[in-house]
């Protein structure tokens, strides 16, 4: 018996030449029930070309499957079989999900922290560069990507894609008939992504076009989104993003991720699972996650480069910047990188080699949070605080870490746990040189007169009766750990 392992995708492929006849990816309804223990799933299949139907189907249980086939062509109906599920492989954790209402986790359990890149196009390019592209993914450590399925008309991304995505003959595009050499292509890479623990955030849509993809009917709409799940949707890596700035398409899909600061889509929706923003403003983050109850991914808190727009010329010390403000206000972010090339290889379009600096010093402040973390932040709101409204600070249980951005205290007290005779340990994190450094309690500094005057601190955390020394330089952050009894957190 065939075994596949929890969270694979299983597949099953019937080669059928006799009895088809006309446009197979329209004259033909294939689907599959797949039965478990009184549990069943029906998916839909799709043609992939050369007279084979494929149908993939990815089981969340141990143990036998059966299915069944169903279809209007009599030699794809009525086709069964089954296989075994077994023990995931090593490192996969499975889908990922909603959870503790503002984070994510894998199906097994496992926290996921998205953080996340953007090439749009990058499917499109040529196949070295696409390699390429995977072997910089490799070790940059982004865990999402933003990608979309069709083609990209846009400044610095104007080549032809290297596959077209609809069968065309003499210039003229069938959109009835889906190009299945592309989509084997789409399903390639990302598998590839899946192997290296990175979620494929699959756009279906974007208002970017030249080919006349922004203009199909709602029947073709339709069309293309059942095949397209039908390919994608047995990836346990995949997440589904409805449109690119939605608001920039008229007549179509509304999506999660909006184009104008203030064009944002009601996340209260059943069916929205978490918040897909794009906006400068990384302060509003709790205000985001207050507003809609669940978790905010600020997908393009504009890119690190230096094209002659003001989204895609920030710092790298900017784009580290709004991950941490990010990060520390209960969210999520994502990594862009738009520098001037001249043969127009801009990773945030193409992918290939990142040319800038931010990507290590984002990969730092997730493995800082990866050797702590468990089930998620929770941010210090300038409603507890009102400190918090200048800087940023989050807590999950007695861990706390506190990120002062621009601003630069020698001494620092606001916002600390109350004081336990030593039993934390309190590290000052320098965020651009990625540097860890053991700080000791302190007596808070007072003016003479205010001490002849037994004052106090004006705003110092009444119950933290300690205060620490830092720095006094931008751009650094407290972390604030209990000791275990071994001296060790």
């Amino acid at each position: 018996m065939t075994v596949t392992p929890l969270w694979d995708a299983f597949e099953a492929s019937f080669r059928v030449t006799a009895q088809c006849s006309g446009n197979p990816f329209t004259s033909t309804q294939f689907d599959a029930a797949f039965t478990q223990s009184g549990r069943d799933f029906t998916v839909q299949g799709f043609y992939d070309g050369e007279s084979t139907w494929r149908v993939r189907f990815m089981p969340d249980a141990l143990g036998i499957w059966s299915f069944t086939t169903r279809s209007n062509v009599a030699a794809l109906d009525g086709q069964t079989g089954n296989f075994t599920c077994i023990e995931a492989l090593p490192g996969v954790h499975g889908p990922v999900h909603v959870h503790n209402q503002f984070h994510f986790a894998h199906a097994d359990g496992t926290p996921y922290r998205p953080f996340g890149t953007t090439c749009y196009a990058w499917t499109h390019q040529p196949e070295p560069m696409q390699a390429q592209t995977l072997t910089t993914l490799e070790s940059a450590g982004f865990n999402k990507l933003r990608m979309a399925i069709f083609p990209k008309h846009y400044i610095y991304c104007e080549n032809e894609p290297l596959l077209p995505l609809f069968e065309t003959t003499e210039d003229q595009i069938d959109l009835t008939r889906p190009n299945v050499a592309a989509f084997q292509l789409l399903d390639r890479q990302i598998v590839a992504l899946g192997k290296l623990g990175i979620e494929a955030d699959v756009i279906l849509f974007h208002p970017y076009d030249r080919w006349g993809f922004c203009q199909m009917t709602i029947e073709q709409d339709e069309r293309y989104l059942r095949y397209v799940i039908a390919r994608l949707a047995a990836y346990r890596n995949v997440w589904w993003s409805m449109a690119n700035e939605y608001d920039f398409l008229l007549d179509h899909l509304l999506s999660i991720h909006n184009g104008e600061v203030t064009a944002k889509y009601d996340y209260t929706k059943p069916y929205i699972t978490h918040i897909c923003v794009q906006d400068w403003d990384v302060k509003r983050t709790a205000e985001w996650r207050a507003e809609f109850k669940k978790p905010v991914v600020n997908d393009e808190m504009e890119y690190e480069g230096n094209i002659p727009r003001p989204w895609g010329n920030i710092s790298a010390l900017e784009m580290v910047h709004r991950f941490w403000v990010t990060v520390l206000r209960g969210g999520y972010g994502g990594h862009g990188e738009t520098y001037l090339h001249d043969q127009d290889l801009l990773w945030w379009a193409k992918g290939g080699v990142l040319r800038g600096e931010s990507a290590p010093r984002i990969k730092f402040l997730r493995d800082l949070l990866d050797e702590d973390v468990r089930q998620g932040l929770t941010p210090i709101e300038h409603t507890e605080r009102w400190e918090f409204s200048r800087v940023s600070g989050a807590h999950e249980g007695e861990y706390r870490l506190l990120y002062f951005g621009e601003h630069q205290p020698a001494h620092w007290a606001i916002g600390l746990p109350k004081d336990k005779d030593g039993l934390y340990e309190l590290d000052s994190i320098d965020v651009w040189n990625m540097t860890v450094t053991r700080v000791e309690k302190a007596e808070l500094p007072v003016s003479p007169a205010l001490r002849q005057r037994g004052g106090i601190i004006v705003g110092a955390e009444p119950e933290a009766a300690f205060g620490v020394r830092l720095p006094g330089k931008p751009y650094h952050a407290l972390r604030v750990r209990p000791r275990r009894e071994d001296g060790r957190v």
